[in-house]
């Protein structure tokens, strides 16, 4: 029940815990590790205090730079991003532990690594949900780029273990989650390596078309079913604001036109609300040096309705 925005309805972790991981290595465009200061500066704190919950932000976490760092059979920034990682997974372990849902606020998509490595190593029995223009599936040899925020689930994944082992900076890191539990939402520029990978795999893949198809009903039922049919797991949502499409979500560095409108976004998000299992989300590539102060204003904007639409405003 909904009244003004708010909500009676109090999912387990009704407190909230915010992260900021002004993390940029993963990727070649410096300015994402502004994100978390501007989502921080458009109200999100005011936002979620409004929907009559406590938050806590435990500030940014700090990050080394790692200068001897070479790249390692393609892969770049492998010590930096595996570094930070580390330090990402125990900061958020350390929120959910305290009993509260985890937002992290990125930074590139090489920051879930360490978000949902954490958030399993304090909660194993957790499912996620990949809302995203991209794969990020892809591993060392398959990545056309090297980037690491191409390639976060295929270190997390015990069926990829084999395709990274022995990346410098990544000797902490095990695999935490099978394939059968991850889903994606909002997929429209997948790499061929990618497609084989989720297809090998039996990952549910739902992109933008299927979405125009069945309609979100439809493929929200189809992933709940497929990654938690039993809602007896805890849900990670990781939200790439490139899911959505440029036309609201233009700061960001990898634009796929065609995408999710704001209002879907946000749907998707409150579903997940709605069954009270969801214990954390990522906030990620949003990067406020990109276009003008409008395109900038919009972008960060509609992350934070987002997020409040993921803590159940209405």
């Amino acid at each position: 029940m909904a009244v003004n925005g708010k909500t009676s309805d109090i999912p387990k972790f009704h407190d909230v815990g915010i992260l900021g991981l002004p993390f940029n290595k993963g990727q070649p465009k410096p300015g994402v590790k502004y994100g978390p200061e501007e989502i921080r500066k458009a109200n999100l704190t005011e936002g979620i205090k409004d929907l009559e919950r406590d938050v806590k932000d435990y500030g940014d976490v700090l990050f080394d730079d790692i200068e001897d760092d070479p790249p390692h059979n393609g892969v770049k920034n492998p010590r930096n991003v595996g570094n930070a990682n580390k330090k990402i997974s125990d900061a958020v372990s350390q929120v959910i532990q305290d009993g509260r849902l985890c937002i992290s606020l990125g930074g590139d998509h090489s920051v879930a690594i360490g978000t949902i490595h954490g958030h399993l190593k304090a909660q194993p029995n957790t499912c996620v949900l990949w809302i995203d223009a991209h794969a990020d599936i892809n591993t060392p040899l398959t990545s056309p780029s090297g980037n690491i925020h191409g390639m976060p689930l295929s270190f997390l994944i015990h069926e990829l273990r084999d395709s990274v082992k022995d990346v410098p900076g990544f000797d902490w890191l095990s695999p935490c989650i099978h394939a059968k539990d991850v889903a994606y939402i909002g997929a429209r520029d997948v790499d061929s390596g990618e497609k084989k990978t989720i297809e090998d795999l039996g990952m549910k893949c739902f992109s933008v078309r299927d979405v125009d198809i069945l309609g979100l009903k439809e493929v929200l039922k189809g992933v709940m079913n497929a990654i938690n049919p039993n809602n007896d797991k805890y849900y990670h949502i990781s939200f790439d604001i490139d899911a959505l499409d440029p036309t609201v979500a233009y700061s960001t560095g990898t634009k796929a036109y065609g995408g999710l409108t704001s209002r879907e976004g946000m749907y998707i998000v409150e579903e997940v609300w709605r069954t009270g299992k969801l214990s954390g989300i990522d906030m990620v590539e949003v990067n406020p040096t990109l276009g003008g102060d409008i395109e900038k204003e919009v972008t960060v904007n509609t992350a934070v309705e987002v997020l409040l639409a993921a803590l159940g405003k209405r």
